[in-house]
């Protein structure tokens, strides 16, 4: 059942549109990459799925029970947020926010899951560290936890390993494909194409040209073969 259908969106920025006539669908359980070259407006549209910036025109709806806030999102971290002043429990119990509603405190339900997600993606022990002290694999996955918190459904994910060692990266990648196995829907943004091809079920390539469809038919559409060449080896 399809979570996310976009129909017709043009994307883009004080009318100017960045993006044209894209339209995808994303069902339960799917692994979503996004692809395609810097500036050609990945994070647009993953911002625009959010709600943080709207469509110049088109549709998003949700489906399968899925509410906008209920959306766990990993975005790009920038040198201030890398050096914020919380502890790791601070910032994972965070991702319960859109948990509360009108309550002004975190309750013993939303403590319960930020502790199984700390202890799921193997931080006990971390949660009274600081943040900032913390490497960047390790911030990583505090915020992935984070992220875990706002959601039992649908991950958004940009650009997750940006920054990591290659250690650190394929361990990161290990763990979202465990995530997604374990029935968690995944949109990644990622500009490894190699990585893309290994792990998602479902490439968005997003240029002068739109594809969007299996994999397994993106490496002989012009969109891949412009991109790397041909080969699949990048």
């Amino acid at each position: 059942m399809a979570q996310l259908t976009c129909k017709n969106l043009v994307l883009g920025y004080d009318n100017n549109p960045l993006i044209k006539d894209l339209s995808f669908e994303v069902n339960a359980g799917d692994y979503l990459a996004i692809v395609g070259e810097n500036g050609s407006g990945k994070t647009t549209l993953m911002k625009t799925v959010l709600g943080l910036i709207k469509p110049i025109s088109g549709e998003i709806s949700f489906g399968d029970g899925l509410n906008r806030n209920e959306i766990g999102y990993l975005p790009q971290q920038t040198v201030v947020q890398r050096d914020f002043p919380a502890s790791v429990w601070e910032v994972v119990l965070s991702g319960c926010l859109t948990h509360l509603g009108k309550r002004p405190f975190y309750g013993k339900e939303e403590k319960a899951l930020a502790k199984q997600n700390i202890e799921k993606m193997r931080l006990s022990g971390f949660e009274n560290r600081s943040y900032r002290e913390l490497s960047g694999g390790q911030q990583q996955r505090v915020m992935l936890t984070r992220a875990l918190c706002a959601t039992r459904k649908i991950l958004l994910l940009d650009e997750p390993v940006s920054g990591l060692d290659p250690k650190v990266t394929a361990e990161m990648y290990e763990t979202i494909e465990a995530l997604n196995a374990e029935g968690t829907t995944i949109i990644m943004i990622s500009h490894d194409i190699s990585a893309a091809l290994k792990y998602a079920s479902h490439i968005l390539h997003i240029g002068k040209e739109i594809y969007f469809g299996a994999k397994s038919d993106y490496v002989q559409s012009d969109n891949f073969k412009g991109l790397t060449g041909g080969t699949e080896n990048v």
